[in-house]
């Protein structure tokens, strides 16, 4: 019999994704359709098998009678995802899984589609397909309507259209048949196709694959972990919404931080932040098309906004991929939740906090544009006075409490890492009027940084500890204090940097991994560690001379991957289990960072 819907559901993270800018999908390694929101990447989950539905479906899948085993790989630098699957018999049938991405007529072509076929490899292989797209975030079936060769899925927010050369019946019922030539599925907007689903899946299929080689062919990766790295950049790049630049934390909602545990957050948004370390990660591969459209958005947001001079010009940290500020957030109880562990959640109450640090993270992240020669359309001096908004922003806000970059909850501070980054906006702003030939800017945004500087070293050191503190007078460590020397506000051999350095590995460190903090929070105490912080700790220790202790855990990372390269949010010191919305953008940016300080240069290597 072929397998049941049950026996697939994702006992672990080990889901591909494959996009397009426009739409994205989770696929597990049965080549089941777990998770894609339509019609864009924070609307309702058609697809919410992830996230165990009450009502039977929300998947699409492929199922191989007498399913034995699967492999499943990506076809090399690119998005297109290839998953064999294996009966008990020998019978065996290859699905390639792609959305359709490529430059047609001067723009790029990135339709809200998803785009699937299965062959047949060896013996007589029996098939059923079920493509099950729910409403509502799980809570009812989708409504159908079909033709000879189609079937209209009305969801809740669009109207998908499934053309196949497969007998409308056969998908309608998910009734077994043989499978003895390829078969071609094309989920896409509600329109005719012009061409037959063979012939059309076959020149986008070409076309995608051609797209996706001509961009990684032109990153500047580093010698040594060639493939890790791509593969972190091209599911990065897949984070981005093109219509407007937005670069969603993660694709999903909702995965907790641990085991049981309350943490589940809606991650499909904007943070400011988590945008801006994306940007600056693929900057340093030379991909710098997706920091000219995150800049377009972030100008669209300020465009949005009072002027700080005469009104409540504050920005929050997180958005909507289309520009809502408001994202208020709710239970969904048709969703029972990742294996079973609820609460899921929808919308992330963070727009309402307070997070001082979004203004420096806009400021680094457009610094390039006024330096980068390759650009065709370089910072101006309007840039420049859009971000001085930012600049004054920061100045007015930079040692008032804020929530921090942990987002706390239930309690406020002056928090060192925001307060430096309120200084690196400052910095940044008078080079960049320095390049400009703005003298009088320059030395105004140079008095304002080095005048706040003095008082973040005064409030931040803890002189009886002898290292850095989280908060002005503080006495406690988190390791967003790792970042200091990356943001220049010390240098990496600055005694007291090292002395940090050396705090929060004893303090933070579990075996090779770190915690973000352990101090308890609004949930308790966390259980898990936070997988950019240890690549923080990985470059913090480069930085201050420890190289091959930092190349040591950089490998032991890379080993704990998902099979296909991927991380989320977390993993679990015991188990090396991950945890955590997925695939998470912070995680593959500290990836990309780690792999750029600690691999040999290419002229060495040669």
């Amino acid at each position: 019999m072929p397998q049941s819907p049950e026996a697939t559901l994702p006992a672990s993270l080990e889901l591909g994704v494959i996009g397009n800018g426009s739409v994205a999908a989770l696929i597990d390694s049965h080549a089941r359709v777990v998770w894609c929101c339509l019609p864009r990447f924070d609307d309702d989950a058609s697809f919410c098998a992830l996230l165990s539905p009450i009502t039977e479906g929300g998947d699409w899948s492929i199922e191989l009678e007498d399913f034995d085993h699967a492999e499943q790989y990506y076809l090399q630098n690119t998005a297109v995802l290839v998953t064999r699957l294996f009966s008990r018999h020998g019978d065996a049938v290859e699905i390639i899984d792609f959305a359709p991405r490529h430059r047609s007529n001067g723009r790029f072509y990135h339709p809200v589609m998803l785009a699937r076929r299965v062959s047949p490899i060896s013996g007589s292989p029996r098939i059923r397909v079920r493509l099950r797209p729910l409403c509502d975030y799980g809570a009812r079936a989708a409504p159908t309507t079909s033709g000879s060769n189609h079937i209209r899925y009305l969801l809740s927010s669009v109207v998908q259209r499934l053309t196949s050369d497969v007998a409308t019946p056969l998908i309608e019922r998910g009734l077994a048949f043989g499978l003895d030539r390829p078969a071609h599925f094309i989920f896409g907007p509600d329109e005719t196709l012009s061409e037959s689903p063979t012939v059309f899946f076959h020149l986008m299929l070409e076309r995608t694959l051609e797209y996706w080689r001509e961009w990684v062919r032109y990153l500047s990766v580093p010698y040594e972990w060639q493939d890790a790295v791509i593969r972190a950049a091209i599911t990065l790049k897949l984070c981005q919404y093109e219509a407007t630049g937005a670069i969603v934390a993660a694709l999903t909602t909702s995965i907790p931080e641990s085991a049981g545990t309350a943490r589940n957050w809606d991650y499909r948004y904007c943070w400011l932040r988590d945008a801006a370390f994306t940007v600056r990660a693929l900057n340093r591969l030379g991909a710098t098309r997706t920091m000219e459209e995150y800049i377009r958005y972030v100008f669209n947001l300020i465009a949005a906004q009072p002027d700080p001079e005469t009104g409540d010009a504050e920005i929050g940290p997180v958005f909507g991929i289309t520009f809502e500020r408001e994202l208020t957030e709710r239970q969904v109880l048709s969703l029972a939740g990742y294996r079973g562990m609820g609460p899921v959640r929808v919308g992330n109450d963070a727009w309402r906090q307070r997070q001082n640090d979004v203004y420096g993270s806009v400021v680094l992240a457009s610094a390039q544009l006024f330096f980068d020669r390759r650009l065709e359309h370089r910072g101006d001096k309007l840039t420049f006075q859009r971000l001085e908004r930012m600049g004054a922003l920061a100045l007015r806000t930079a040692e008032q409490p804020d929530a921090g970059l942990w987002e706390f909850r239930g309690r406020a501070a002056v928090h060192t890492y925001s307060a430096a980054m309120c200084w690196a906006a400052c910095d940044r702003l008078a080079h960049i009027a320095t390049e400009l030939g703005l003298d009088d800017r320059a030395r105004y945004w140079h008095e304002e940084a080095v005048q706040l500087h003095a008082r973040i070293e005064a409030r931040a050191w803890n002189g009886e500890l002898g290292h850095f503190v989280d908060a002005y007078d503080g006495e406690h460590l988190d390791a967003s204090l790792l970042l200091l020397a990356d943001i220049g506000f010390v240098e990496p051999m600055d005694p007291r940097f090292i002395a940090t350095v050396d705090a929060i590995g004893a303090a933070l460190g579990r075996g090779e991994y770190l915690f973000r903090y352990i101090a308890p929070d609004d949930f308790g105490a966390p259980e898990t560690s936070f997988n950019i912080c240890t690549f923080w700790y990985i470059e913090a220790l480069a930085a201050t001379g420890r190289k091959d202790r930092a190349r040591a855990m950089f490998e032991h990372m890379l080993k704990k991957r998902t099979a296909l390269g991927l991380l989320s949010e977390d993993l679990a010191p015991d188990s090396g289990e991950h945890w955590g919305n997925y695939p998470q953008t912070y995680s593959l940016v500290g990836l990309i960072q780690a792999a750029m300080r600690l691999s040999r240069r290419w002229e060495d290597a040669l």
